[in-house]
């Protein structure tokens, strides 16, 4: 059985198509990203702009032809942020059913933080001890404390990339009082993380693809001279390397940040938001620790798919052949 999962976000849309075997496991058949950039332009204003909203519809025609050519007999397409908190999000929902034949669901978002801990799990053995799990998405961050069997807190909050540097505005490079601002206000708003760990501690900060992919990536190439992702579903990062990394993001310019190996030229205003978040929860909960996952909601979504329904299902069905 082929299975096919869309997740939209605010800044990119993903396609995962899969194969699943008789035993559940499966083989990744397809798999792509495509920077939309819902929010361009707008996203303060809670607004899918005409310009970005076309080109996420256009986005999701083409990977109904990708799709098409696979023949998957199950689509399932999630949205986040972006959509979830736009004015005219049931618009663009629309127009993906009437234009591209794509019905999407939108999910809450502490549904996205758990749907992201299923994929964080296929990745990295968080033992039975609480990890703190982090993805940074352009509309959204979710936060989820959880061990390798339990969830014991989750939260999505709307500091975003995207949204953050709609809100803030920084200059180019970033100044220490904007660092100051962004990290003020962080701190307002991360009050329920601050509770919840206090609850239960942790000592190590799990990052979910996105921005952690591009700071791993941008590590290997800067101080290993490789792309240190090749080939493995996570990465446990020196800390030092990160914070000297960080130290010259916020140093840089959007013209050397362009010349940066391993930095997309999507992520090149995002990454430097994306670091002040990561090293305030650094910082913040004294965490020493810091591993990258490769998977995040798309690869948890597949994991709950064929776990609850797929793999029931197919336990179900009656054997042919001879006994």
């Amino acid at each position: 059985m082929k299975l096919a999962v869309l997740d939209l976000g605010t800044n990119t849309f993903h396609l995962l198509i899969v194969e699943v075997r008789n035993d559940g496991s499966t083989a990744r058949i397809f798999k792509s990203k495509i920077a939309v950039k819902l929010g361009e332009g707008a996203i303060q204003d809670k607004y899918i702009a005409p310009v970005p909203f076309a080109r996420g519809i256009n986005t999701l025609k083409h990977y109904v032809e990708v799709i098409s050519k696979h023949r998957p007999e199950k689509i399932y397409a999630f949205a986040t942020s972006g959509i979830r908190s736009a004015k005219n999000g049931k618009k663009f929902i629309a127009a993906a059913k009437k234009e591209a034949g794509i019905k999407i669901k939108v999910i809450p978002g502490e549904r996205e933080a758990e749907l992201i801990c299923f994929g964080v799990r296929q990745c990295v053995d968080l033992g039975d001890s609480p990890h703190l799990i982090m993805d940074i998405g352009g509309g959204s961050t979710e936060f989820v404390i959880a061990s390798r069997k339990k969830i014991f807190w989750k939260k999505s909050f709307d500091i975003g990339a995207s949204r953050l540097l709609a809100e803030f505005k920084p200059s180019n490079p970033v100044t220490a009082s904007e660092v100051n601002s962004i990290e003020k206000y962080l701190s307002e708003v991360l009050v329920p993380l601050n509770n919840a760990l206090e609850k239960f501690p942790v000592d190590e900060l799990i990052g979910s693809s996105g921005s952690f992919d591009t700071l791993a990536e941008m590590i290997g190439w800067k101080y290993h001279k490789r792309n240190v992702l090749k080939n493995v579903r996570s990465y446990r990062f020196n800390i030092d390397e990160y914070f000297h990394l960080h130290t010259q993001l916020l140093k840089s310019t959007t013209e050397q940040r362009m010349k940066m190996k391993g930095l997309i030229r999507m992520r090149v205003d995002m990454i430097v938001i994306a670091s002040i978040c990561t090293n305030y929860i650094l910082e913040k909960f004294n965490l020493e620790k810091m591993t990258v996952s490769k998977y995040a909601l798309k690869e948890g979504a597949v994991w709950e798919i064929i776990s609850k329904m797929l793999l029931p299902e197919m336990k179900a069905k009656p054997k042919t052949g001879n006994s």
